[in-house]
């Protein structure tokens, strides 16, 4: 008989070894744990990072999608909506109330005249700066508590796996639409 275990993030322990090991649900088939998810771990990892990245962003009146644009424009200065939202994986509709945010906090500044079918010239402005350093303070204290949970010999690797599986997926991607501009992984990524 097939075991039907459910795995959702609560669901997982930690055993004494610090291995993380899946826990049957109430009402589960009877029968062995199913192996552990790797899809499911980073998933789920992911969304509990950013939530706690958002949390710390909000005082800052930022989000990800905000730190992302400012990243890209601190590396590329005069991209247009077009160009962002591609970067972002999101709309141009999208990236044009991101940036119409970033606009109002004078975080970024537009250096030509706003129209239809013009392309905007954007720019980061040092409020922009400063709120892009403040970010980056942010996501380098999600990394640390991260790693802190990676025993030490183990954490190059672990940095290395992940950058190993991001990279198979954005060719994954970029190989099946050959116009779409890889996704970036986050405002210091010079990928």
């Amino acid at each position: 008989m097939a075991s039907s275990y459910s795995q959702t993030e609560t669901d997982v322990k930690v055993d004494d070894a610090g291995v993380s090991v899946p826990e049957p649900v109430a009402g589960d088939s009877p029968g062995p744990p199913p192996a552990l998810n790797a899809a499911f771990l980073v998933i789920s990892l992911g969304r509990m990072l950013r939530e706690d990245v958002d949390a710390q962003l909000r005082p800052l009146a930022l989000s990800m999608r905000h730190l992302s644009a400012l990243g890209h424009l601190s590396r590329q200065p005069g991209l247009s909506y077009s160009e962002l939202a591609r970067r972002a994986g999101i709309t141009p509709q999208s990236m044009q109330a991101t940036l119409r945010q970033l606009e109002q906090v004078q975080a970024v500044e537009r250096r030509t005249v706003a129209g239809r079918g013009r392309t905007a010239q954007l720019h980061v402005t040092a409020v922009g700066r400063d709120l892009l350093g403040q970010g980056r303070q942010v996501i380098d204290s999600a990394e640390e508590r991260l790693l802190a949970a990676v025993p030490a010999d183990h954490r190059a690797g672990f940095v290395a796996g992940l950058a190993g599986a991001f990279g198979a997926e954005v060719r994954r991607r970029s190989s099946s639409d050959p116009d779409a501009t890889p996704l970036e992984s986050g405002p210091d990524s010079s990928t």
